[in-house]
């Protein structure tokens, strides 16, 4: 290091404008060249790009991986092995370590009746690990084992006080069932405005393409019997968000939207929000979970909707902040008085 400072030291005094001043403008035009196709300093760029190319090799040809697994194995196997520097000759050395016996002191040993000693001479080592935690020793057991004997009746530590802690074994929960639901005969359905389709459950389906989301959305404007309507994990945007939007202005009869765990952004939010100011049937709307966090902007207009539309009385979504949240939580209180007063009605 001391060498490669010593190097720079001089080039220290050197003076940069008098080297230009004695460049002719040949020089300095291919100065300025070199400038343009090298950036150094640029610590974004890759290594590669940072300087003008200066290999003087002719392309290989595209990549063939088999190929060069094959010469660096074989470059692998040419290469001589290193002797070690002491050869392993198996010999073991030094003693094997023996621990020694403790003698108790006179003070510390303790004498029980005979009783007492046959019995916890020929006692099992679960028995040992109750008695240890029924007299307080929790320090020779683990908690699992100290509070098993606390709270049974019975001897359960059949591991005894040595016994290594096991994890507790669980039952495994087996995954959902894919979701069953036909999109294309819900879609008919929806559009013949059938009787007895009163839900619409998607949730889960992420392979449902954008335009038959859209005309779905689109064929609910009209529908007078659906209404629940459920989103969940389906991977819609912005633009299934301005459909359902669009819907929400022209149906009367949805109650529960939900649009939950999705890629919807502010914007859409912000385009839902909106549509539901112009719906007096929905009653519970849940818009939690998106891909990014919507903004302050859109949690102030969430609690200013609810205050404005006394019809929903189940809304899902965590705020962040706590202006909006009081809001929304006062609003909420408020609809749902609102509702239990006109029930009474």
């Amino acid at each position: 290091m001391s060498s490669y400072l010593k190097e720079l030291e001089k080039y220290r005094d050197i003076d940069e404008d008098e080297i230009l001043r004695t460049l002719s403008p040949e020089e300095l035009e291919q100065l300025d060249c070199e400038l343009q196709e090298m950036d150094p300093e640029n610590m974004l760029l890759p290594a590669g790009l940072r300087q003008r190319d200066q290999t003087k090799k002719s392309p290989t040809g595209p990549l063939d991986r088999e190929a060069l697994l094959q010469y660096l194995e074989q470059q692998a196997l040419e290469v001589k092995e290193r002797d070690d520097l002491v050869p392993f000759t198996g010999e073991k050395k030094g003693k094997p370590y023996i621990q020694p016996k403790r003698e108790i002191p006179k003070e510390e040993q303790i004498t029980l009746e005979p009783e007492l000693e046959e019995a916890l001479a020929h006692a099992t080592d679960a028995e040992m690990c109750d008695i240890a935690a029924i007299l307080g020793m929790y320090t020779l057991m683990s908690n699992k084992q100290y509070y098993d004997a606390l709270c049974s009746g019975e001897i359960c530590n059949t591991e005894g006080i040595s016994s290594v802690v096991q994890p507790d074994k669980y039952k495994p929960v087996p995954d959902e069932p894919p979701n069953p639901t036909n999109i294309e005969e819900i879609l008919k359905s929806v559009r013949s405005n059938d009787k007895e389709l009163e839900e619409v459950n998607l949730n889960n389906i992420q392979d449902i393409p954008i335009p038959m989301l859209t005309e779905l959305c689109e064929a609910m404007k009209t529908n007078t019997h659906v209404r629940s309507f459920s989103l969940v994990a389906t991977r819609s945007g912005d633009p299934i968000a301005h459909a359902v939007a669009d819907m929400l202005r022209e149906n009367r009869s949805l109650q529960s939207l939900n649009i939950e765990s999705n890629f919807i952004s502010s914007t859409g939010l912000m385009a839902v929000l909106k549509a539901v100011r112009e719906n007096a049937t929905l009653t519970e709307l849940r818009v939690d979970n998106q891909r990014q966090w919507p903004g302050d902007a859109v949690e102030m207009e969430m609690a200013t909707v609810l205050e404005q539309c006394p019809s929903i009385v189940r809304f899902g979504y965590h705020f962040t902040q706590q202006g909006p949240r009081a809001r929304a939580a006062q609003a909420m209180t408020r609809n749902n008085e609102l509702r239990r007063q006109q029930k009474k009605r």
